[in-house]
């Protein structure tokens, strides 16, 4: 890979806006608004690179070459996406000393694979039933080519994948300096794009599926199957469709701005896939895996809100952390991910780092824990997402059965929600973050997904509470 250092500092939102915010397939894996540390990246699929969507109940996966003008040559074919994965990255030769990384440090995005996975593709994984979702169950750019935003050392660099020919190469780096230069030359000193309001527009309808007491009935339906031996947590969940009487569209980078400011995260990110966008300021790590292979899982579960007095905030923190059911919640969810993890990993690697620590974000405190494993010879990171997914904070357990208690219950597809994004390295790393506090932009509109876990201790009321908490920073944005 060639890397190129730019001159100076510039705001990824400008960068953003001018190189790619028309463009029909883009990314941004962003490490937050105001960041002081990690970096985040953007780019789009270029000349000639794919992208590649699946559908479970087809069994396929559409390979579209992006050919000039930005037309798009597709095939169709019976597939699975992490067999593709697998022969497009393979098993990595675990980075040494001498490859200047640590087996435990996650190197960046080294170009590779971008986009999602969603939650009914993780279904098809474990064989449990499921509806059908109205967008692509997987999602992935072919990104050769992307911009690094360092933030600690505001430093910008280009990178490019090598193809061998060094002239070649040396030549194309110089090129595509000399037209990101011309292009953001206006955008250096520009503000972004940025409405403090949502745009004045016809008022949004806001539809849940599950209106709070319906939501209040499946609590007890999900307790009693706990009570019947069953499950021993079920994250039940929920789904708003936010749609605009007259049909208008929203901008997904400036619904996505806005979101943003308003919920800064480590792990934020906007993709488009054509006609869908996910714009996500999700606060949950699922799964990073080194080039080296050491794996890292941050199951979040265990919420509480945020208070504007210092006082009550900090009562609530407190509440969290002594609180014997949200404990609970998360404890089960770290026995079932070391489970998970232990599949993939060697003998007697796996291990919890950190338990039960509380991080604070704009609108909520959260329970996170960290799981911590070694890939057994042979194996990539690849293996260890299908071995995981979906998400066990996301399920309940025991997974299976969860799941199957699940689908009853919530009537619908999840879709890309409580799945997961971010990008697959061609150097064998990974960094998957939850689809969590997020957004979905489609032809139909808006849709936002919540929910929580749900164990013999809940109270129904309290839980109810927790969903409309976590939506509501999302449909402020959406001006629902």
């Amino acid at each position: 890979m060639l890397e190129l250092e730019l001159p100076g500092w510039l705001e990824p939102a400008s960068v953003f806006e001018v190189l790619y915010g028309a463009r029909a397939h883009a990314f941004w894996l962003d490490g937050g608004a105001g960041a002081e540390s990690g970096t985040s990246y953007m780019g789009a699929p270029g000349v000639g690179a794919r992208v590649v969507t699946a559908s479970v109940p087809q069994g396929t996966l559409t390979v579209s070459t992006l050919l000039a003008r930005g037309t798009l040559e597709s095939e169709t074919v019976p597939a699975d996406i992490f067999d593709f994965l697998r022969a497009e990255i393979g098993t990595q030769t675990p980075v040494t000393a001498a490859g200047h990384e640590s087996a435990h440090e996650l190197p960046g995005f080294r170009l590779g694979w971008v986009g999602w996975l969603g939650y009914e593709l993780g279904a098809a994984l474990v064989g449990t039933p499921a509806h059908t979702a109205r967008t692509p169950d997987a999602a992935l750019l072919e990104i050769d080519r992307a911009l690094a935003f360092d933030h600690a050392a505001e430093t910008v660099t280009l990178l490019l994948r090598a193809s061998g020919d060094t002239e070649a190469d040396t030549a194309a780096l110089d090129a595509w300096r000399g037209e990101i230069v011309a292009a953001l030359g206006a955008a250096a000193s520009a503000t972004p794009h940025l409405a403090d309001e949502p745009p004045a527009t016809t008022a949004p309808i806001a539809t849940w599926r599950h209106a709070p007491e319906r939501y209040a009935e499946l609590i007890a339906d999900c307790q009693a199957a706990i009570h019947r031996g069953d499950a021993y947590q079920l994250c039940l969940t929920n789904e708003i469709r936010v749609s605009f009487p007259r049909g208008e569209q929203l901008d997904p980078l400036e619904t996505y701005l806005r979101l943003r400011a308003s919920s800064p995260t480590h792990h934020g990110g906007l993709l488009r896939v054509g006609a869908v966008s996910l714009l996500s300021a999700s606060p949950e790590q699922f799964l990073a895996v080194t080039a080296g292979g050491h794996v890292t899982t941050k199951p979040i579960k265990g919420t509480r809100r945020r208070a504007a007095g210092l006082a009550r905030d900090l009562e609530l923190r407190a509440e969290l952390e002594s609180s014997d059911k949200e404990r609970a919640e998360n404890l089960m969810i770290v026995d079932l991910m070391r489970n998970d993890l232990g599949k993939i990993s060697r003998l007697g690697s796996v291990g919890v780092s950190k338990l039960l620590a509380v991080e604070s974000y704009a609108h909520v405190h959260q329970l996170v824990s960290t799981i911590e494993s070694q890939l057994a010879d042979g194996l990539s990171g690849v293996d260890a997402v299908e071995a995981s997914f979906p998400a066990g904070s996301m399920t309940g357990a025991p997974k299976i059965s969860a799941m199957t208690i699940l689908d009853g219950l919530e009537q619908g597809p999840r879709g890309i929600y409580s799945g997961v994004f971010g990008y697959f390295g061609q150097d064998g790393a990974v960094d998957l973050a939850m689809v969590i506090r997020s957004i979905v932009l489609d032809d139909a509109g808006a849709s936002i997904g919540t929910g929580g876990g749900i164990t013999a201790l809940s109270v129904a009321a309290e839980e109810v509470e927790e969903t409309q908490i976590k939506a509501a920073a999302l449909l402020a944005v959406l001006g629902a």
